[in-house]
Formats: C-alpha cells, structure tokens, sequence
C-alpha cells in the first residue's frame, strides 16, 4: 500500500500552505527520511520528510495550496504499483485527524499508512546522492561506474565538471545582458506583499533620534563578564527586548492593533524580534510575554528562537502573536534605518542602529558617549505623536537607569 505525504498542522491557526517545490519528480525513487517537499505558511517554510522508500507519485503540483491533511503525493513500494497510481482519475484524500496533529519541531511528516522497503532503485553512495542534491544533478541521467552501477562520489564529480563548462547564452533584456532571474515566490514574495501592504492600509509616521547608550554598555559589559555564571551571553537585543517590554507596560497605547474599525489594547506583550534569513528577507519570531520575563529568560528565549529561524524549524506559533517589533542593524555598515514599516496588523515598530562614540555635552562640558541611533515608526491612526514620544522617553528612562528596569 502506498505511503502518503500529507500537508502536517504546524500550529492551532494553520489552514493550509503552499506547495513550494518538490525535491524529486514524478515516477523517482525517494529514499526513507529525505525531504520530498518543501512547504510554505504565511510565514514560514518547512520541509516535509519521506516516511518511506519508493517511487513518488505527485497528486498537486509546485505553487498549489493544500489544505491542512490533504494529501499531496503519494510513495509506491513497486514501479507497478506506481503505474496504477498514475492511472488513476485524479481525487482529493485526506488523512484522518489523528494523522495530522500538531507536529513538533523535530517532525516535519505525517506517519504514512504503510511503510515499504526498497526494491528496484538507482544505486547510488550516500555520498554521491548528497554531492548531486546539492548541485542539483539528475542521478537518473548517470552511469554509474561503482561495483556493480552503483553511481560513486567521481561519477557525480564528473558530472558536476561537465555542468560547470556547459555554454549558456545569457539572457539579454532590453540590451542589457542578465546574470541571473530570481522568481519572486514563497517567502519573498510573501514578505514584498506584506510589507507593501502595511504601507497601503496604514498612516505610516517615523520619529527618529539617538539614545544614550551609556550605562546600557557597562551593564551588559558587566553582565558578559559573569556569562559563565549566568549561562547565556548578554546582548544589546536581549536588552533591548527587556526595556521595550517595560516601557510597553508603562504605556499601553503604544501596545495595540486597528482592526475591523476598533483600537485592539492588548494585554499581552509580545515582542517580535527581527531575524535576517539572507537574501529571502527577514522573519520575526516572537517573545511572548516579554513584560514578564526576567532578563535572562529573555535572552535564553531570543536565542532558542534565532536558532530556530536559522535552522528553518520555526513553527507558524513562533511568528505569530506579535505586538511590537524590534529590528536592529547590529554591527552593519548602515548605521540607522530612515522609515521601518509596520508589522500588520501591530501599530509600532523600533528600529535601531549601530552603538558609536560620539561626542555630546554633559553640564556645560563636550565629552564622548556611545549614542545609539533610532527610528519609531507608528501608525498615526492608533496612536498619536505625543504618545509616541512618551514612549520613547520612557525607554531612554530605562536605558539611562538599569537599576530601574532590573528591580
């Protein structure tokens, strides 16, 4: 009987998800545990996992959405099993409830009907098979030269040479010769729509200034000299997502959402954290209940989270729930940010820059402090330039006085 690969629930308001891209084509051998798809949420991607061996048979194509439990391909134990399948008028199945429960971060696949062994298939290295998924090489197109066919580690060499030195013309658009074509789908196109979105629907306004960074650094610098002690290292980010939360619960207009014409103040305060994912943009994963988590916690939180987003194990709970967003350049190059767009359906975003000695004057005297740039952007339909202003002071308050916001 053949195994299925179904769309898994990754979280209590998933409906569906977008079918990015199949890792091998119809009628391949797909070996037990290798992703044979890629899917998508709103906010997130995900691999999907073979629970077993044998011959895939695709039931909805790339850039389709499934919904929760449909199931979307199917694994035949035997070619002629798959030959069956592929005659089949095409239906809709769907596992049961149990079968899609909410998976956790580890999993990626719902348990198939039945497993199978493998029969007939390419006889390939594990080595081999890894080289070729990497520089996308078809392994069906490959004479192996191993004991008996088997396709080794210098086959796929060769192969990957033979690509390399292959003659493509180059594209040419309106005179101009194109390096390469990006397709604007899945994450990035999600966040183009979403961002493009937020400045359509919202009135965006952007106040911007530096903050005294002063003691924020001797506190860190002291709490990084007992990173053994405390068992995680300290950054201006854990420290930051610590300030925003108090000064959120200090000023609960800043913490809201417009929706369906009625200001939304939330009592929940959850912070959502930046993430650069290289050239697909950025996502941001939430700390929930920031307001009442300890320092530490926050920074044991952030971390976990940033992990996840690097790994691609975010689930759609992780990205969700947010009430304020925090963006930070860090160490780059650009030291500040003009006009950072709203998070829908939040009212605010803070965007900071990089920390740098600048001279300022203190009691008549010029002296150098490090001074962090800043831009607040809000939306001026919930929340008004005076409030936005307390707000901000309120956090340089903290910043200035970590004995304050440490208590």
């Amino acid at each position: 009987m053949a195994a299925y690969i179904a769309i898994p629930k990754l979280g209590m308001g998933m409906r569906e998800a977008t079918l990015v891209e199949w890792k091998a084509k119809e009628g391949d051998w797909v070996e037990q545990d290798s992703i044979v798809l890629e899917i998508e949420t709103e906010k997130i991607k995900w691999d999907i996992e073979a629970a077993a061996s044998g011959f895939l048979h695709i039931l909805v194509a790339e850039g389709d959405k499934a919904a929760v439990g449909r199931v979307v391909g199917l694994i035949a134990e035997t070619r002629e099993e798959l030959e069956a399948l592929q005659k089949e008028p095409p239906r809709e199945i769907f596992t049961t409830v149990r079968e899609v429960e909410e998976v956790p971060a580890e999993a990626g696949v719902v348990e198939p009907v039945a497993k199978a062994e493998p029969r007939e298939h390419i006889r390939i290295s594990p080595l081999a098979r890894k080289m070729a998924e990497e520089h996308m090489i078809d392994i069906t197109q490959i004479v192996g030269t191993g004991p008996g066919g088997r396709i080794i580690r210098e086959d796929i060499e060769k192969a990957i040479e033979a690509k390399e030195r292959a003659e493509v013309t180059p594209e040419v658009y309106q005179g101009r010769r194109v390096k390469a074509t990006i397709p604007v789908k899945g994450m990035r196109k999600a966040i183009a729509e979403h961002m493009h979105r937020s400045l359509s629907i919202s009135a965006q306004l952007t106040v911007m200034g530096e903050l005294d960074m002063t003691e924020a650094v001797k506190l860190r610098e002291s709490l990084v000299g007992q990173e053994e002690a405390i068992g995680t290292r300290i950054t201006y980010t854990d420290i930051l997502v610590f300030v925003i939360a108090k000064a959120l619960k200090d000023n609960p207009g800043i913490n809201c959402s417009l929706i369906d014409n009625e200001i939304k103040v939330w009592e929940d305060i959850n912070v959502g954290v930046a993430v650069a994912m290289g050239e697909e943009g950025l996502i941001v994963p939430v700390v929930k209940n920031a307001d009442q988590k300890s320092l530490l916690e926050i920074s044991q939180t952030v971390k976990a989270l940033v992990e996840k987003a690097r790994e691609g194990k975010l689930m759609p709970d992780d990205v969700t729930g947010g009430t304020f967003t925090l963006t930070t350049l860090g160490r780059a190059a650009v030291s500040s940010f003009q006009t950072p767009i709203i998070n829908q359906p939040e009212s605010a975003i803070l965007a900071t820059g990089t920390i740098t000695d600048k001279p300022v004057v203190r009691k008549g005297q010029i002296t150098i402090a490090p001074l962090m740039p800043y831009s607040l952007t809000f939306d001026h339909r919930t929340i008004n330039g005076f409030g936005a202003e307390k707000f901000m002071v309120r956090l340089a308050e903290l910043l200035q006085t970590p004995e304050l916001f440490l208590v």
